[in-house]
């Protein structure tokens, strides 16, 4: 196998500074601002990001009215559960009131029999 045959300096240097001016050439070559193509691909990328924009703002409005529609059927369902406990508080208040009286009027009925047991005895004792 032969040895390695390197490219004098000379040559290096030489393709080193060929492909600056090559990359300077393609910066140089590309499109400025008033290319017609540049400016059509510009203003697609404009309308591409406003319409992204758009279906944001519009996930984001549709989201803020579930939520707020969440919260309303909440503050719905708690107001009836409320109402429903005001209901059932009110039917036992009612429920004890009754228990009450019915207490008093037992205990005056036993009185009133008692009294009259009372009576009779002291009727048949005088009499």
């Amino acid at each position: 196998m032969g040895k390695f045959k390197e490219a004098p300096l000379g040559d290096r240097l030489g393709s080193a500074d060929a492909a600056r001016r090559a990359t300077l050439a393609r910066f140089q070559a590309r499109a400025t601002d008033t290319d017609p193509t540049l400016a059509a691909r510009r203003a697609a990328r404009q309308a591409i990001t406003a319409a992204r924009t758009i279906r944001l703002a519009e996930r984001e409005t549709e989201r803020a009215a579930q939520e707020a529609a969440r919260l309303a059927r909440e503050a719905e369902a708690e107001a009836e559960a409320t109402r429903l406990r005001e209901i059932a508080a009110a039917e036992e208040t009612e429920r004890a009131a009754e228990a009450e009286r019915n207490a008093e009027t037992l205990q005056a009925e036993q009185k009133a029999a008692r009294d009259a047991r009372y009576a009779a005895r002291k009727a048949r004792k005088r009499g």
